[in-house]
């Protein structure tokens, strides 16, 4: 993908294999094309969409899977079993088989082509999963260190804020990576709800270079998909020690 980015159209469609393209034919013009093409969607618009989208999905399905997970797990009430249960099974069902049911309540609520429509969807999908997997982090952390904190003055929400939380940072950081990949790389929701050129999210503009009526530019598609590829790799890399850590966490506490 990175090799091909970097070549001109003549030998990306050519029958000769070119890896690390030299400096006579190395070139940018499928990165220009990609961002500067008018025939297409403006790319600008489109990276803003998906970096507000994904921003908003991450910090909402965090907060209110941080306290779900806190509430199912420290608290015994009504209903506990059945809901923790209903977790489970919604992440069963495939997410095509609600799509005519989730574009009709969107147009309904008339948030089609909106951010907050397209992130109440995402923070919908990627919720239970987050629900799901901070309640096993959150019973790794003993309730006795709540409860002596309690003891020392200590309320019940500054005990969750101070002892708790600070021990859930690698959980948080392992699940937050699951809620921005599944939210920068969605395409389908995307497709049906912003419809609109200037409302396109990233993935939706990137199947704008493959069109019925003209030939395809893989070597701008290939710029656009590394383009696409650049901020979840960067944020994988900020985050990466503490996901891993998360993770062997998660799964000897589990």
């Amino acid at each position: 993908m990175i090799n091909t980015s970097f070549l001109p159209s003549s030998l990306v469609r050519g029958t000769e294999l070119k890896f690390f393209p030299t400096p006579d034919v190395f070139t940018l013009n499928n990165y220009v094309t990609a961002i500067t093409d008018e025939t297409r969607a403006p790319f600008i618009p489109a990276m803003g969409n998906s970096l507000t989208v994904t921003f908003f999905t991450l910090v909402i399905a965090m907060v209110l899977g941080f306290l779900a997970s806190l509430a199912v797990t420290r608290f015994r009430f009504k209903g506990r079993r059945t809901f923790i249960l209903a977790i489970l099974v919604v992440q069963m069902i495939p997410g095509e088989a609600m799509m005519i049911s989730i574009f009709r309540i969107i147009d309904n609520w008339q948030m089609l082509n909106t951010i907050v429509g397209l992130g109440i969807v995402y923070v919908s999908g990627v919720l239970p999963f987050t629900i799901w997997t901070l309640r096993g982090f959150v019973n790794g952390v003993p309730a006795d260190l709540e409860e002596a904190a309690m003891i020392d003055g200590c309320s019940r929400g500054k005990a969750f804020w101070k002892i708790t939380f600070p021990l859930l940072a690698p959980g948080l950081v392992a699940t937050g990576v699951f809620a921005f990949i599944q939210a920068w790389n969605e395409f389908v929701m995307a497709l049906i709800i912003m419809q609109r050129p200037e409302s396109m999210t990233l993935p939706v503009w990137l199947r704008t270079f493959q069109q019925a009526t003209q030939a395809t530019n893989w070597g701008a598609l290939m710029a656009g998909s590394v383009l696409i590829a650049i901020p979840a790799v960067v944020f994988f890399l900020i985050v990466q020690g503490r996901m891993t850590g998360g993770l062997v966490s998660g799964a000897v506490k589990g």
